[in-house]
């Protein structure tokens, strides 16, 4: 749990100075003292400071010391019986690290951005709700609302599966990399998406264009946020958020409503375009296809791969696929739990009147904050690395660090809410039901993120997409109380996920 005892800040000595032996005045008619007291308080703070004898071995090798001088100056067998000797003489004394930057240390600013961001598309359905006017499907809900739902979330999990895969290339120093995936997976992305949508029958004629322009803002807002344009971005939403607002006050003309919806879609869009490396992705696909086309069976060079060894690869490995594909289960398990917090009333038959829309928003607008109290977590857990002196200190360190956060969170989660519900026009009171549903949806996504981001992906994904699936058959079949199965589903997934904090982030080993 402790550092190097050499750790130094960078650009120092990483050695420290040994002190060298005293030596006597030949004069001194003092007899003389035992060898072993003067060598223990010579090398005093290195031996108190060592959790191992042979950390004593080590440094009485390097200061010269032979087996030879050992045994005829201090009457042992060789350096590593001294050192337990003197491992067992000097009490120990852990000297407290000099201090050093907080490495998690962000910008709480830059994180409430990217908040707003998530946030900020949604007033797109404001402003065009007049062009969505139609009788309600059969589920009950708004015109449009499954057919842009489809597109969403198809759209939605994609692209988390595509933002891992590119920003695993950049965390490898390979932006060029990085570019390439999202040239190819973000359009990938934006077809399936206008797919999902048009699969599904009954919807306005303009649900498909808006689902349309949907998949294409995701494809496009998940390159610029992937190689952090965030602020580019949120200058391309500006038109539209400043068109919604004035929707609020006034009836803006249909065309002015389609035209500051285009403006943003096409200023995204043309941003994403010129952060990508298009021409490089057009010369490659060229040489792919002509190499495609010329190749014939039989011919090229004879790679023998069975008899490769690992250094020997054609070229560097980057990130597998199926290393990926558990974070679009992670964003379908959320996405599907988010929904049904919002909409499961309806969806289970209840009046349109119970969209607990308020609630998606405030799940949404509180990533920023989470994603700030994430690294304030890393933070606090490598502070109680560096300060407990056991395993179980630092667990119950990483406790507290992990209760104070997501306290906090769950407060800003609970204030967004009810702000919401205040001002969100006819939407359905907050009940203690609601509430705590509220929390829970908000305690499974702020644990599942943290399991993510240790890289404990897999039972994060497995654990929300039970839920998801779960609270599918309980609507389906009818089983139970729409709210009250919401209520056990979220208890239960955020009940699983705390106890695979406790388990897998209390060892020391995973906060390396």
């Amino acid at each position: 749990m402790s550092g190097s005892l050499w750790l130094r800040v960078p650009g120092g000595d990483t050695l420290p100075a040994i002190p060298r032996p005293r030596h006597t005045d030949p004069g001194d008619d003092r007899p003389a003292g035992d060898p072993m007291d003067e060598l223990a308080e010579r090398l005093g703070p290195f031996i108190a400071a060592a959790v191992h004898p042979d950390e004593i071995a080590a440094i009485l090798e390097s200061d010269g010391m032979t087996d030879e001088h050992i045994r005829l100056t201090y009457g042992r067998h060789d350096s590593f019986g001294l050192a337990e000797e003197l491992y067992d003489r000097v009490p120990r004394a852990f000297p407290e690290p000099e201090h050093v930057p907080d490495p998690w240390k962000v910008s709480l600013t830059a994180c409430l951005l990217r908040g707003v961001i998530f946030a900020l598309p949604g007033l797109a359905y404001v402003l065009g709700a007049p062009l969505l006017e139609g009788p309600q499907d059969r589920l009950g809900l708004p015109a449009g609302t499954l057919t842009l739902l489809a597109g969403a979330l198809i759209g939605w999990v994609w692209d988390q599966t595509l933002s891992h895969r590119a920003y695993t290339w950049l965390g490898l120093g390979d932006r060029a990399a990085a570019g390439r995936t999202l040239l190819v997976g973000a359009p990938v992305g934006a077809v399936l998406g206008i797919a999902a949508a048009l699969t599904v029958p009954g919807g306005p004629p303009f649900s498909y264009a808006f689902a349309a322009g949907q998949a294409l803002y995701v494809g496009a807002a998940t390159v610029l946020l992937v190689l952090g344009r965030e602020r580019v971005l949120l200058a391309a939403l500006a038109p539209m958020a400043a068109g919604s607002l004035l929707a609020l006050f006034t009836d803006p003309p249909v065309r002015v409503r389609v035209g500051l919806l285009l403006v943003s879609l096409l200023a995204a869009c043309t941003l994403a375009v010129r952060e990508l490396p298009l021409a490089e992705g057009v010369r490659a696909g060229v040489r792919r296809i002509r190499g495609w086309a010329g190749h014939r069976p039989g011919e090229g060079p004879v790679r023998w791969r069975m008899l490769r060894g690992a250094e020997e690869e054609h070229g560097p490995r980057g990130p597998r696929i199926g290393d990926s594909v558990p974070y679009g289960m992670f964003g379908l398990g959320t996405g599907l739990l988010v929904l049904y917090a919002a909409l499961g009333e309806v969806l289970a038959g209840g009046p349109a009147e119970a969209v607990a829309a308020p609630s998606a928003v405030a799940l949404t607008l509180s990533m920023g904050p989470a994603e700030w109290l994430l690294h304030r977590f890393r933070s606090g857990s490598l502070a109680g690395l560096r300060a407990a002196r056991s395993p179980r200190q630092f667990w119950l360190r990483m406790l507290g660090t992990l209760g104070r956060c997501l306290a906090v969170y769950l407060a800003v989660l609970l204030l967004l809410g009810l702000v919401g519900t205040l001002l969100w026009p006819g939407a359905p009171g907050l009940t203690g039901v609601r509430v705590a549903t509220l929390l829970l949806l908000g305690a499974v996504m702020w644990t599942g993120l943290l399991l993510q981001s240790f890289g404990a992906v897999r039972p994060a994904a497995v654990v929300c997409a039970s839920a998801a699936v779960a609270q599918s058959v309980a609507l389906l079949l009818g089983l139970g109380q729409p709210r009250l199965v919401q209520l056990v589903v979220a208890g239960a997934a955020a009940a699983a996920l705390g106890t695979l904090v406790c388990l897998l982030l209390g060892r020391a080993t995973a906060h390396r």
